[in-house]
Order: C-alpha cells, then structure tokens, then sequence
C-alpha cells in the first residue's frame, strides 16, 4: 500500500493510476524509501546513479538546457504534444511516466518523466531528474524529507 506524507516511511512501487499496462509502457514509480532501501533496487552489476552521475550526463550532452531532447523519445506517441526538441539521438528513449505525488494522487502522466538519484546530502535533500514535453531540459530539482513518499520512476546504470 502506498504511504502519503507523515505516514510510516516503508518502501513503496506502483504503477501510475496503479494499472499494470502503465507499467508495460513506462514502469515502475517508486518512493524515496524503496530507492534507498539497503536490499536495493538494483541487481548485481548495475547502481542507481547519483545526482553527479545524472550531471555528468547532462553536461555531455551540452548542458542541462539542452540535454532534455537528446534524451526524450521523439514524436508524440507517448509525450503529449507537443514533445518540445525531442531527438532521442542518445537512445535513451525517455518516456513521460507521470508521477505519484507525496499527497498519494497521480500527476504530470504523458507531459513528464521523473527519475530518482542516490543523493541524499547532508541537508536532507534527495535528488532527481525531470524531462518536460513543453521544453528540451534536463531539470535537477531536490525534494525534503516531506516529499520522500513522492513516486518517480528509476533508471540503473550498469558498473
């Protein structure tokens, strides 16, 4: 069962709007309890990137204003239209999952992909990614321990 804000701080997953034919298309979301669970998410010889990891790729694919299209499925048969500089020349193949928001409900389904890092700092922010279909950014945001019950998707990197 899915926690909302304030409520026990257990690791969670669904699918958005909790239909598993989201989950074929788009995946899981998961909470910041399940990305940072010690049992882990990740299978032997993969890891959940870091927030510098995600940076590291941005500034590769030149910079954080630009880095969003090169990353984003192109056309609009998942992205709501328009799907803004969307090229998908790095194969990523980002798609828009939507989120579950801290308060429990479902938002931003087919104009926004959320991707958890694994930083937590000292100041008790975590880490993600956003992609919007409006624009071609790669947006870092970092979220309080009140919105650790918020769902996003995950992406691991092999070692």
């Amino acid at each position: 069962e899915w926690k909302k804000a304030g409520e026990n701080k257990q690791p969670a997953w669904c699918y958005y709007n909790n239909d598993p034919a989201n989950g074929k298309k788009y995946g899981k979301l998961y909470n910041w309890y399940a990305v940072n669970d010690s049992r882990g998410l990740a299978p032997a010889g993969w890891h959940m990137p870091s927030a510098a990891e995600w940076t590291t790729l941005a500034n590769y694919l030149g910079g954080s204003e630009i880095a969003g299209g090169k990353l984003k499925e192109n056309g609009i048969n998942h992205w709501k239209t328009y799907n803004e500089g969307a090229t998908n020349e790095t194969g990523f193949t980002a798609l828009p999952g939507g989120a579950r928001s801290h308060t429990g409900g479902f938002i931003s389904f087919e104009e926004r992909g959320m991707w958890w890092s694994a930083t937590y700092d000292v100041l008790n922010f975590a880490f993600s990614r956003y992609l919007y279909n409006n624009n071609d950014d790669f947006i870092q945001a970092s979220y309080d321990s009140s919105y650790l019950t918020s769902g996003f998707s995950v992406r691991l990197i092999k070692d």
